[in-house]
């Protein structure tokens, strides 16, 4: 089965307002402690899928760049040898030295043009794979964020359960820290 952060969200929310009818106040208040929680941990592990997608198709993206410089290049090196060739035949055959000379300029501007795009490919491929890590450490930090937020909802489980506060506290405490890994994941980058 797949991990579906928006239908567990809504699970515990209905979990939360079942025992927020045993009308008893620590456990309304820890219910919405869980309810809190775990559209926090929707929202985190929302993010983290759509940052991790955005990492594969950057990187994708980077690789079709690499191949567009690469066939660039092989293009720069056709030219290049062509050059050469006609360069050595001009120099055995001096009689036509005009049209090795009108072939050498074309091949010398096919040259530069192959230069220029395999230089924007590259620069292409670069741009992409710096967005491609940000995206990785954004999904990185989500992941954590959305784990330990959904710790703090087991935990709180828990509080329920044992009618302890020290666990409702520790949960509103991993969620916090998870509060702050999803502001990070953001504001660090």
């Amino acid at each position: 089965m797949a991990h579906d952060p928006a239908l567990e969200a809504h699970e515990h929310a209905e979990h939360a307002e079942h025992a927020a009818h045993a009308r008893d106040p620590f456990i309304a208040k820890v219910s919405i402690t869980v309810a809190v929680l775990a559209v926090m941990a929707a929202a985190a592990g929302s993010l983290e899928t759509v940052e991790g997608g955005r990492a594969i198709t950057e990187s994708s993206e980077a690789v079709l760049a690499q191949d567009k410089a690469t066939d660039s290049w092989n293009e720069y090196q056709a030219d290049s040898l062509k050059r050469h060739i006609y360069e050595i035949a001009a120099a055995a055959q001096s009689g036509k030295i005009q049209d090795y000379q009108r072939e050498i300029g074309k091949d010398r501007e096919g040259q530069a043009k192959a230069r220029e795009k395999a230089e924007d490919a590259e620069k292409d491929r670069d741009l992409r794979l710096r967005e491609s890590a940000v995206h990785e450490r954004r999904h990185h930090w989500l992941t954590g964020a959305a784990t330990l937020i959904e710790i703090g909802i087991a935990l709180s489980t828990v509080a329920i359960i044992t009618a302890r506060r020290s666990f409702w506290f520790s949960a509103m405490g991993l969620g916090a820290v998870g509060a702050g890994l999803f502001a990070l994941s953001y504001l660090a980058i």
